[in-house]
């Protein structure tokens, strides 16, 4: 009886806007009208789980719990994570390239090369970065990367963790680096791979709120990677986000969107260097 009343739960246009408003407010991310359906879709299945009467009642449940679990699990459900290796392959180059250029100016000195992978969604990019910029340095005992990805989502966070993925989806690697950093997860018969430790461990996740007004970061970095993360945001909201962006990276250092975004019609203060490209 229950399961057929909540199978059958409308979710409201006041409700709808309710939830537009929470999602908006604590992650930026812009909910337009269309988005009623996949929202209704996404949500009831945590009003079946958790036995809700309605979506009213739903968000009043988040309003209302303290720990700030179950709008983390509100914002998990609303989320789209899509990815693959090496997405937009030209980010990679030009990081390569920003890498060899600058480790060739410092002649043999220490640098530590910090890069931030912001929205890093189920791993896939940021160990496309610790791959890219491992192959360069690893015969350098004075080079170090130092790899933030962070993501809202702490269910993506949890299998960017692990780093276990289908091993078909290695397709998109650059030649050889499947079988050099890449291991068999589980028995003979598994379809599934895990990234090696040694690359794991160039990785530090974490869950962060990109709509927090200041970063916590004391150092500068060179590169940003935040591809097909403003793409759900507001025009205020964007122009914020990138200002932010801009006082955390280094001069001269990488700002990286995803090719279907642009800044053309923002305002800022990057130089552009090709499409989805950009330096400070």
């Amino acid at each position: 009886m229950t399961t057929d009343l909540l199978g059958s739960a409308e979710l409201t246009q006041r409700e709808y806007e309710l939830f537009r408003q929470l999602v908006y407010a604590q992650s930026g991310i812009n909910l337009g009208p269309e988005k009623q359906h996949l929202v209704r879709a996404r949500l009831g299945k945590r009003l079946r789980k958790g036995g809700f009467k309605s979506f009213k009642d739903y968000y009043d449940f988040v309003l209302n719990d303290k720990s700030g679990q179950e709008l983390a699990t509100l914002l998990d459900a609303i989320s789209t994570n899509t990815t693959h290796f090496f997405r937009e392959q030209r980010h990679f180059q030009l990081l390569a390239k920003m890498v060899e250029e600058r480790m060739a100016a410092l002649g043999g000195k220490p640098w530590d090369i910090r890069i931030w992978s912001a929205g890093c969604s189920s791993g896939e990019e940021p160990y496309s970065i610790a791959l890219t910029v491992h192959d360069l340095i690893k015969n350098s005992s004075k080079v170090r990367l130092k790899l933030l990805a962070t993501d809202l989502s702490t269910k993506v966070l949890s299998k960017a963790k692990l780093g276990v993925y289908e091993a078909m989806r290695l397709g998109t690697l650059p030649p050889g680096f499947g079988k050099a950093y890449f291991r068999r997860y589980g028995d003979r018969r598994s379809a599934l791979v895990q990234v090696a430790p040694h690359i794991r461990e160039l990785v530090s996740f974490a869950r962060f709120n990109l709509m927090q007004e200041r970063f916590p970061f004391k150092h500068q970095f060179d590169a940003i990677f935040c591809r097909n993360v403003m793409i759900y945001f507001d025009r205020p909201t964007q122009e914020a986000l990138i200002a932010r962006f801009y006082q955390h990276l280094r001069p001269d250092g990488l700002f990286l969107i995803g090719h279907s975004e642009s800044l053309n019609s923002l305002k800022h203060q990057y130089r552009y260097v090709e499409p989805a490209s950009y330096r400070k």
